[in-house]
């Protein structure tokens, strides 16, 4: 699809969205652009095709065989009775290989179907452990609406009982052959509900959907994201791919949404918890359901910011927007899942198919993103994905006044953490000219102290005799005065 970046969003032909065939119904990139319809009619001329050729290319080997047996049985004599028992049980191995390519590429086989229902008299081990509380619920319900059908409720429910145990013994099928068998049955109920009972097209749809509902209940763990299949490793790839784009602002997607108000700001987190919890259904239907609630969100906070009705260029953007923000668990899972077991009328029209048809170009759009589609350089594009920086905070006087409150407060803490880290660079770099000066200051005082000693030698002199007591005796000098003595003065 041609997914393009302007300066007024991200804008998409909605013809693009339709089936590439022109039927009017919407296409999905993962039937290549075609619609449910279409894409099995693809899909069957195809299979037919390569049957045909499986078929003349085991033709063409066993003439080669029979020729070259005809020829060497007249030159081999007496061996030719071991031979032509060898050469009948080499055709019979070749003809027993056509018959299972054959199987292969068709619905079933006689022998194939008395052999299901041979195993079907025998219950598996599987069916009696005990079942979801979901499960049973489920089943409950289901039996409550198809009373209110009466016989083609019966007949509705011995189909699907039929179509369960059928499934249950071709696990070993490709998920493309499974996906290519729920089709089926769907377009076999609602034909027989329609031509054999009937009944109005109000409530074949609701009936398919109850349909749907109880045997994806049954299926879900052997055909979501089977191990088969690369769904999984895919989920890793986007959620990695959303991941590294944590740094794109709704301005590079010219998101028409204002957080700041507080209710568009509800209607976001709404639509990021319908986008996550799809992932929690179990049924394809429930599943959509959760896409269609999380778009008319979207509307709803367009509508209220704008004061006017959105368009499909404002819807696209903000969902692309919202599913990097919510970076929803296994999408490529739940896609996958909805596009191969869904009833197909859903996907194909109707604002579920509308919907989720944009959900899909949302992720093609994310896995391609490149600079031109948000409108940087090359240069800025390859830095911002391997985290050496981050967009730049903008000036609060450019800043446009529908701009969310959110992104307003990202720049300023943005524009801090900048000023702090220039701060903290600046205080490195001058601790580490004071431990220099510090350095160069000691071994300049040391160098001064040694020069000093060197010139000023210290002399040690030798200890002078102590000086006599005061009151010692004087030999040499007795004409001193006698000491005096006290004298008592009467009165």
């Amino acid at each position: 699809m041609n997914l393009k970046s302007e300066r007024r969003g991200i804008h998409v032909d909605q013809s693009e969205l339709l089936c590439k065939k022109g039927c009017g119904y919407y296409g999905n990139p993962a039937w290549q652009g075609f619609c449910s319809k279409c894409w099995r009619e693809e899909y069957h001329k195809a299979r037919q095709k390569q049957i045909q050729e499986d078929w003349e290319l085991a033709e063409r080997l066993q003439r080669e065989e029979e020729e070259a047996y005809a020829s060497s049985q007249s030159t081999q004599g007496a061996q030719s009775l071991t031979f032509s028992k060898f050469e009948e049980k080499k055709t019979n191995e070749k003809t027993r290989k056509v018959t299972t390519v054959k199987k292969f590429f068709t619905a079933s086989s006689r022998a194939g179907a008395k052999k299901e229902i041979q195993e079907a008299k025998a219950p598996s081990p599987s069916i009696h452990r005990q079942a979801s509380i979901e499960t049973d619920r489920v089943s409950k319900e289901f039996i409550e609406f198809i009373r209110t059908y009466q016989k083609p409720g019966q007949d509705i429910y011995k189909q699907c009982k039929l179509f369960l145990d059928t499934m249950s013994h071709k696990r070993e099928l490709s998920i493309e052959e499974q996906s290519e068998c729920a089709q089926d049955f769907y377009q076999n109920v609602a034909d027989r509900l329609q031509t054999r009972w009937k009944v109005p097209p109000e409530k074949v749809e609701k009936a398919m959907d109850e349909v749907e509902k109880y045997i994806m209940t049954r299926q879900y763990k052997y055909v979501f994201c089977p191990e088969t299949t690369d769904d999984e490793k895919k989920d890793l790839a986007v959620q990695k791919r959303i991941r590294a784009l944590h740094w794109v602002t709704p301005q590079m997607l010219c998101v028409p949404v204002s957080e700041e108000i507080p209710e568009v700001s509800d209607m976001v987190v709404k639509a990021i918890t319908d986008i996550i919890e799809m992932d929690s259904k179990r049924v394809p239907r429930d599943k959509l359901a959760c896409i269609t609630k999380c778009s008319k969100h979207i509307f709803n906070a367009i509508k209220i910011t704008k004061n006017e009705p959105a368009s499909a260029d404002d819807f696209l953007p903000t969902l692309i927007y919202i599913v990097l923000k919510g970076n929803p668990p296994r999408l490529q899972s739940n896609i996958q899942y909805i596009t191969r077991f869904c009833n197909p009328s859903r996907l194909m029209t109707g604002e579920d198919g509308y919907y989720f048809t944009n959900l899909c170009c949302a992720v093609a759009f994310i896995e391609k993103l490149d600079a031109q589609s948000l409108n940087l350089s090359q240069e800025d594009f390859d830095r911002f994905m391997t985290g050496q920086t981050s967009p730049k905070k903008q000036e609060s006087d450019s800043f446009s006044p529908d701009v969310c409150l959110g992104v307003k407060q990202m720049c300023k803490s943005l524009d801090l953490l900048s000023q702090l880290n220039e701060r903290q660079e600046r205080i490195v770099s001058e601790a580490k000219k004071l431990e220099k000066d510090l350095i160069d200051w000691t071994d300049g005082i040391t160098k001064e102290v040694e020069d000093i000693v060197e010139k000023y030698p210290l002399e040690i002199k030798a200890k002078s005799q102590a000086l006599a007591a005061i009151d010692s005796e004087n030999v040499e000098n007795d004409k001193l005065p006698p000491p005096l003595q006290p004298q008592v003065y009467a009165g």
